[in-house]
């Protein structure tokens, strides 16, 4: 089952379940939009409102996370295309929920960024609230997965003091999320596979078998004197072939399109303009 978050109005959001190429509406949205848990799923199943094509709404990221926690040189070819050891323990940081947008909608590369880069990632949205997990109590956390775009800005998060990681990931427009969450119920989280496509060229191949750290193990790490909140979004890290690392390097410019496909979840795709 999928969930989406779509726009009837201004600031005006609803809840729909989405069959195919159609959105059967299931109610208005809470401030935190889709929180993937037990009951939220239920309803959605039992939902029978009006439909309306897909193509004909506008949708929004789906959720309106408290935390949106972010792992770094998390995939092994990504760490070794960066020339860095792989990590003992998980690389964390955090991105403003200010940067959220949804699917669809424009990434805005700022005048001062001059090295703005791709980043395709499974993301984790949590249906539980969990303080401490276990192995067991963390998987029994996830209650979705969706699509994230960690669009990054080089120059601020690698040219500047002690690398801006927050400044540098957290521009507005630097994190599409989309375009649903998709149940997590029966899926494999440990060989979803994700790819990133940037103007018709595929950039980045690969699955969660690939991760230095599991979903699960994410969840138990970050859970450890940190309560994540259910509606917590953990976007998992990315796979190698990252623009910055190619040579020669390949950024975002004027008029891409970036189309990033998670197994199970559909495709995210979002235009890129620079700012004037």
């Amino acid at each position: 089952m999928k969930a989406v978050r779509y726009r009837t109005g201004p600031d005006e959001y609803r809840i729909g379940r989405l069959d195919g190429d159609q959105i059967v509406d299931a109610g208005p949205a809470g401030e935190q939009g889709f929180v993937p848990t037990r009951a939220a799923w239920a309803e959605l199943a039992a939902a029978d409102g009006p439909r309306e094509a897909l193509d004909a709404v506008t949708l929004a990221h789906p959720v309106v996370p408290r935390k949106l926690i972010c792992i770094g040189l998390n995939y092994r070819d990504h760490a070794e295309e960066s020339e860095l050891d792989l990590p003992e323990v998980p690389v964390i940081f955090a991105k403003w929920t200010t940067s959220l947008i949804g699917h669809g909608a424009t990434i805005v590369i700022p005048r001062e960024e001059t090295r703005p880069d791709y980043e395709g990632e499974v993301a984790v949205v949590l249906g539980r609230t969990v303080y401490r997990a276990s192995p067991d109590a963390a998987r029994a956390a996830v209650g979705g997965i969706t699509c994230l775009h960690d669009v990054s800005g080089r120059r601020a998060q690698l040219e500047t003091p002690l690398r801006q990681f927050t400044l540098g990931k957290s521009f507005d427009t630097f994190s599409p999320m989309g375009p649903c969450v998709a149940s997590a119920g029966d899926m494999d989280l440990e060989s979803i596979g994700i790819r990133t496509v940037v103007s018709g060229e595929t950039m980045q191949d690969s699955t969660t078998a690939n991760l230095i750290f599991s979903i699960v193990e994410l969840i138990v790490y970050c859970s450890a004197g940190v309560t994540l909140e259910a509606g917590t979004v953990i976007a998992t890290g990315t796979p190698g072939g990252v623009g910055d690392s190619r040579v020669p390097p390949r950024y975002l410019r004027e008029g891409d399109v970036v189309e990033i496909t998670v197994n199970g979840v559909g495709t995210l795709r979002n235009p890129v303009t620079l700012e004037r």
